[in-house]
């Protein structure tokens, strides 16, 4: 019996594969190649030959072609195996809510309800089969969500071959949540033109913008002395780093922001008397966005430093990733045929901004153009995490009009 996309993301979510920021290795974890040994062998099950995990952690695979026309573009389908830091991925047990009638759901006894208030596309969902966490972990659907629609699309295209495509590459990635998932990916092997990751949240979603992002470090010299002679002498370095964290705009903020709106973020803050070290990372959808963000920092710095005449600072940007759109511009096919994926797949195309990055950020800029597809998923890095059978039904069948229309269009 044939494993339903629903079958899959139970199996997958079961294994723990949470990233590591503070690794040096590639994968981070090595817990990650246990889905990806899995993934390898139910690749090769299913009919795909030469699906492999690579030492990075890395699965590839190839759908065949089975098409007579010779110019259909080889495009490839991505999600990444690793799950966020942000919160506990061990011991996932996942809870399904059959037929869901509509209203709060309480995740067990952990205290905690994911409220139709904060999260109205429930109000979406009557009538489906709802995944929650039970309140104490993450549940994966981030990304184990888009593993199982696009494992799912590929059994699909392999058993009928009255669906016509072209030749299919599937790139299932490590560390994206830590900001490494594309870092070891070996475009030459994969020998894709177009991709599309996914990796989104609401059904119908299709993204082709991302923030451009930077990391902003503030090294900050301070005037060390014995706190018992200290009177009118003593700069505590910490005390700056903190007085210039104190002063950015709550308007130019995570927490005051939405939309279009970019910001400024103090991720980390370390030192002693006499030296700290202030990182932030700063978003926007614009370059003029992200220097004016810089700038403002610096300026802020500045001013904190008038009261500290025997101290200093350096600034050092380091870019991140891109926005996204700047390549995706130049392949209006990519989008439209994602657009009309989705209307075939019985959804309304919401075009849409990602406030953060996703592989394709990075792809896109590598040379492998690549907007983001929803994978159904809500309330992501959080226990409040859901998704719906029935939207990552809609996922797989996107993916099989995907390959379809290219290979229609070609």
């Amino acid at each position: 019996m044939t494993d339903t996309v629903l079958d899959r993301f139970l199996r997958y979510v079961a294994i723990d594969t949470q990233s590591d920021p503070n690794s040096l290795t590639q994968p981070s974890t090595e817990k990650q190649k246990d889905l990806g040994r899995l993934l390898e062998a139910e690749l090769q099950a299913i009919g795909l030959a030469d699906a492999h995990l690579d030492e990075h952690g890395y699965v590839y695979a190839t759908i065949p072609a089975n098409t007579d026309k010779p110019d259909v573009p080889v495009i490839c389908f991505c999600a990444h195996m690793d799950t966020a830091p942000d919160f506990t991925g061990t011991d996932i047990r996942p809870k399904l809510h059959r037929n869901y009638a509509g209203g709060d759901i309480a995740l067990g006894n952990s205290g905690r309800v994911i409220r139709v208030a904060e999260h109205p596309e429930l109000n979406n969902q009557i009538g489906n089969d709802l995944i929650t966490t039970d309140g104490t972990t993450l549940l994966g659907a981030d990304d184990k969500a888009g593993i199982a629609e696009i494992v799912t699309a590929a059994e699909i295209l392999l058993n009928d071959t009255s669906i016509r495509h072209g030749a299919i590459r599937l790139l299932f990635t490590t560390d994206e949540e830590i900001g490494r998932g594309v870092d070891k990916v070996d475009l030459e092997k994969l020998g894709a033109r177009f991709a599309y990751t996914l990796d989104g949240e609401t059904a119908g979603t299709i993204e082709d913008e991302t923030f451009s992002a930077d990391m902003l470090v503030l090294d900050i010299t301070g005037v060390a002395i014995h706190p018992g002679f200290a009177k009118d002498r003593m700069e505590n370095a910490i005390k700056i780093a903190s007085a210039i964290v104190a002063r950015l705009p709550r308007n130019v903020a995570p927490e005051g922001t939405e939309g279009r709106d970019g910001f400024v973020h103090p991720v980390d803050i370390s030192g002693s008397m006499d030296q700290a070290q202030l990182s932030l990372i700063v978003r926007d959808f614009t370059e003029a966005g992200l220097a004016e963000k810089h700038l403002m920092v610096e300026d802020i710095a500045r001013d904190v430093l008038t009261g500290f005449p025997g101290s200093s600072f350096t600034a050092t940007r380091k870019q991140q990733y891109r926005n996204m759109k700047v390549v995706l511009d130049q392949h209006p096919e990519i989008v439209d045929n994602a657009v009309e994926a989705i209307r075939r797949a019985g959804v309304d195309p919401i075009r849409g901004s990602i406030r953060g990055g996703t592989d394709g950020s990075r792809l896109s800029f590598m040379g492998l153009p690549c907007p983001n597809i929803f994978a159904g998923g809500h309330a992501f890095h959080s226990p409040l995490e859901w998704i719906s059978r029935q939207d990552m039904e809609k996922a797989v069948r996107t993916v099989i009009e995907l390959a379809k229309i290219w290979e229609e269009r070609a």
